[in-house]
């Protein structure tokens, strides 16, 4: 009986192993490591998990050679954790020896077989400390583009490359800035890009920076206030203000026109405003401020106009003229701009200009020039006319006297003195007898002066009053020589009149006139005298028998 029971026992234990080896199953591999890229010093992880019955035993291998963890030396930097993972309590990388760098499959058994984990690589990340290329200082102009290059240190993975600007991250997201390759490029360069530029490499290591390069932003002249064109009258001063900016800072300078400034007139101030006093016409035109700097130049242009009143420069003088006739009253002004002349007679309200047309039946008109004739004078034409010069700048004004009388011959002398010597202490008679209508009167000139009546040594006759008439006036000249000693000549004893002059070869500009001397025996002519006249003209010709009047 206990045979029994003991061989019923074996084959019960018998069956349950059977029936429990028939549950078991091999490892396979549930999660595969992953490569992984560690820095030196840091702690890892290479992940590996397997199933199996009966549970799997996991152990690494690395470049086919199996790992030695803690559970075979407790001193060991790596663990192998009981979910089969390794763990590396941290990167161990030198130059020369990189035991831990390389490639690793994990392996799982039991009795049923194995399980190899795919590949994965555990790579050591470096980043050099010399960059391969560092930035250098760059310098543009404004809306000019900027370029900075940079090539990070060598490292693995391969460092990223951003910028910074005055220890500020540099935004590459807009539209201007674009960093390429590790090159970084400005279009359209503002002001406010100047500065300290960093290259920045990064990888997992950590960052480099690079050397600082400065970007500098130079700056074209530009105006901040424009000189304006300036219109004032004479003898003011004018201010023409030109404020600049630019980087460097410019220089500035003033030209008018294409010539020199008003010499000892004008000032620069210290804000480069130019001032010029009395301005006159000739400083009208263009004044340029002109800025310049190493990067380039700009100009501003502002117009001076100056306004000069009128001043006359040809006045009308006072007139007498017959009825009948034409008379003419001269009227010029000067100014800027020219100015315009009109004439009104005093006590009436109407104006005649010089660029009104001819009125019809007027006898009255104004020339391009100003000047105011009348035609066929009327005695109701007497009066004072009134010239007036006008512009911008104000105005002036003149007038004259116009009398109209009736029809007058120019006085004509008939017999005039004869030059004479006589002796000292004696008397001398010189005579002037004159014809005109109305009688003309008579005056006399020692040597230019008019003889002085209180003179108790001079006296005139009835007959010697001015030669002046309005329609003429006619002169006479004879010299008188004094002598130590001597008897005087007879005063009467003077040529006798030619004969009437004949006129012939008569033309618009010339005419001949001949005479005979007088018959009547007395002193010889030494000269002879022509007096020519019109109403309005009095021609004078002296010294020839035979003259030719043109």
């Amino acid at each position: 009986m206990y045979l029994t029971l003991l061989f019923f026992t074996c084959r019960l234990i018998t069956v349950l192993w059977s029936r429990l080896r028939q549950e078991d199953f091999p490892p396979r591999i549930v999660e595969h490591p992953s490569d992984l890229i560690v820095s030196k010093g840091e702690p890892a992880t290479l992940n590996c998990k397997a199933e199996g019955r009966p549970t799997p035993t996991v152990e690494w291998y690395k470049d086919g050679e199996r790992v030695e963890t803690d559970r075979d030396n407790p001193r060991s930097h790596r663990m192998l954790l009981p979910s089969g993972s390794l763990f590396f309590l941290r990167i161990v990388h030198g130059r020369r020896s990189k035991p831990d760098d390389g490639s690793y499959v994990c392996v799982a058994r039991n009795y049923l077989g194995q399980a190899i984990s795919h590949n994965a690589s555990l790579e050591v990340a470096i980043l050099r400390d010399d960059f391969r290329q560092n930035p250098v200082d760059v310098m543009v102009a404004v809306g000019e583009p900027a370029v900075l290059e940079c090539q990070p240190p060598r490292g693995h993975p391969e460092p990223t490359i951003s910028w910074r600007r005055d220890g500020a991250n540099l935004d590459d997201r807009g539209e201007r800035i674009t960093i390429r390759s590790g090159k970084l490029m400005i279009t359209n360069t503002r002001k406010s890009d100047a500065g300290k530029y960093i290259c920045v490499a990064t990888n997992m290591v950590g960052e480099r920076e690079s050397e600082i390069a400065v970007l500098t932003v130079l700056e074209r002249p530009t105006f901040v206030k424009r000189p304006s064109n300036v219109v004032l009258l004479a003898d003011e001063s004018v201010e023409f203000h030109c404020v600049v900016q630019g980087d460097p800072v410019p220089t500035v300078r003033w030209r008018k026109d294409d010539s020199d400034l008003p010499k000892g007139r004008f000032e620069i101030l210290e804000d480069h405003t130019l001032i010029v006093r009395q301005v006159a016409s000739p400083d009208e035109g263009s004044y340029t401020c002109m800025a310049e700097n190493m990067v380039g130049k700009s100009e501003a242009s502002a117009t001076l106009t100056v306004h000069v009143p009128p001043a006359f420069a040809v006045r009308p003088r006072n007139q007498v003229v017959s009825v009948g006739r034409m008379v003419t009253f001269q009227c010029e002004a000067t100014g800027n701009p020219q100015p315009a002349i009109f004439w009104q007679r005093e006590g009436s309200e109407s104006l005649l200009f010089s660029y009104q047309p001819p009125q019809p039946f007027s006898r009255l008109s104004v020339s391009q020039m100003g000047s105011l004739t009348i035609t066929d004078v009327q005695r109701s034409d007497a009066g004072f006319y009134i010239c007036q010069a006008l512009n911008i700048a104000g105005s002036v004004i003149t007038k004259a006297l116009l009398e109209v009388t009736d029809e007058h011959t120019p006085p004509v002398i008939r017999q005039g003195p004869v030059n004479q010597t006589v002796p000292v202490d004696s008397t001398a008679v010189l005579g002037c007898q004159t014809v005109g209508a109305p009688p003309p009167t008579v005056h006399w000139k020692k040597d230019g002066t008019v003889v002085s009546p209180v003179d108790s040594r001079m006296s005139l006759t009835e007959t010697g009053q001015p030669v002046n008439l309005p329609s003429g006036e006619a002169s006479w000249t004879a010299y008188l020589q004094v002598e130590g000693s001597g008897h005087p000549k007879d005063s009467n004893l003077i040529p006798g009149a030619p004969s009437k002059p004949e006129v012939s070869n008569v033309s618009r500009t010339s005419v001949t006139l001949s005479w005979k001397s007088s018959p009547i025996p007395g002193v010889t002519p030494t000269s002879y005298l022509i007096e020519a006249f019109r109403l309005d003209i009095y021609v004078l010709v002296l010294n020839s028998h035979h003259i030719l009047l043109s």
